[in-house]
């Protein structure tokens, strides 16, 4: 009777334990199932090849076996870059699908709306495709990390920048009218402090008007010497290629949202996306430097074979294949505890970790004070036919 009772006590804790996650939702002995939503179409649906790079990385991942004998079943939704279908889909996905976790939302305001949403059902959504600077507010968003380098951070840097280019000029910022471009702006004015409103000129837009020609009409007409294009990158090439045409002679930056070659500087014109400036955390496919380096290698054959016939051009699938390596680390680093806990204690637990397609000396760093993945990137400049890096890595804790 005794060694019955001993029995039945250790099928118990076997059966309860992490290897078997039966109380976690998304959880089985073969498979963990994950959600994700992203703006596959309408006004942002370049930036939502991100989600199309993260699922084809997905697919490679469990052609090779999944991670710990467990394959990924991602279940994605397109929301159009509207809040409420973001809503209506991640309650699917947590009340229907059922996932254990989420993955790469993309979309500031979508995220938004639903982020409190999920913070009560306790799902962690990890890797965001946003940068808005409050999501890395541990206190507000417990549940949260963040995929790309803050909006705040890389505001900063390029404010830190024109002063130094062009110390007596003025600067426009065409921003998009929300959490997204609003960023850029406080970034700027927490740079330039008192000399804000005497160096700055502004201008929004809504992600439903048509064009940005009027806006960017306007502020030619302040004289500014520089236009910073914080928004997406639909609107950011009709920026470029405005201010082409009504010959704006200014230095030109646009942020790392739109800074695809094949999302952004090819629809504006890449003769006239010359001089254009982003700041980036990737290599690039087009940059010569990189022609013979493996991780990039790796990356066109990654494309050849999964996503055929895509323009590679455009960055937003590279960032999806960076989130598909993020996303198998956390799962390594996982094991065999697959808790809803504990996929948020490893999102918040990468030391040094390196992404072979990130620039040199640029590290993933995480913890459980700050919801930043990314805090370091380099300026670079469109020469016409590829990306020029220039400057050193900077980091946020620098900025």
């Amino acid at each position: 009777m005794l060694l019955r009772s001993k029995i039945v006590a250790a099928l118990a804790l076997f059966l309860s334990g992490p290897a078997f996650a039966a109380e976690e939702p998304g959880i089985s002995a073969t498979e963990i199932k994950v959600g994700g939503v992203f703006p596959f179409s309408g006004p942002a649906s370049s930036i939502g090849l991100v989600g199309k790079g993260l699922m084809a990385y997905i697919q490679a991942l469990n052609d090779r076996g999944g991670v710990n004998g467990r394959k990924i079943n991602y279940i994605a939704y397109d929301d159009g870059y509207s809040p409420p279908k973001a809503v209506e889909h991640v309650r699917k996905l947590v009340e229907s699908d059922e996932v254990s976790f989420m993955f790469g939302q993309l979309g500031t305001p979508g995220i938004s709306a639903t982020a409190k949403y999920l913070r009560s059902k306790g799902v962690p959504s990890i890797a965001i495709i946003s940068g808005s600077s409050k999501f890395t507010d541990v206190a507000n968003y417990p549940m949260t990390t963040t995929g790309l380098v803050s909006y705040d951070t890389e505001g900063k840097i390029y404010a830190k920048y024109l002063t130094k280019a062009l110390p007596n000029g003025k600067y426009a910022i065409l921003y998009q009218n929300d959490d997204l471009g609003k960023d850029y702006v406080s970034a700027f004015k927490a740079f330039l402090g008192k000399d804000f409103d005497r160096k700055v000129v502004t201008a929004s837009y809504e992600v439903t008007e048509p064009t940005v020609d009027s806006q960017v009409v306007n502020l030619r007409s302040s004289g500014a010497d520089a236009l910073l294009i914080a928004g997406t990158p639909k609107f950011a090439a009709q920026a470029i290629r405005q201010a082409s045409v009504i010959g704006w002679k200014a230095t030109v930056i646009i942020n790392f949202p739109s800074g695809s070659v094949g999302g952004t500087l090819t629809p504006a014109g890449l003769d006239k996306s010359v001089g254009v400036i982003v700041g980036t955390t990737n290599k690039d496919i087009v940059d010569p430097t990189w022609k013979d380096d493996p991780a990039m290698q790796a990356y066109r054959s990654f494309l050849d074979k999964y996503l055929p016939g895509v323009d590679v051009t455009n960055g937003s699938y590279l960032t999806g294949y960076q989130q598909g390596i993020l996303f198998e680390q956390i799962l390594k680093q996982c094991g065999n505890d697959l808790s809803r806990k504990n996929i948020l204690t490893q999102a918040k637990n990468l030391k040094d970790f390196v992404i072979p397609t990130a620039l040199p000396g640029i590290k993933v760093n995480t913890s459980d004070t700050e919801n930043m993945i990314w805090t370091q990137m380099r300026l670079q400049r469109w020469t016409g036919t590829s990306w020029e890096g220039f400057g050193e890595v900077l980091d946020a804790k620098s900025e």
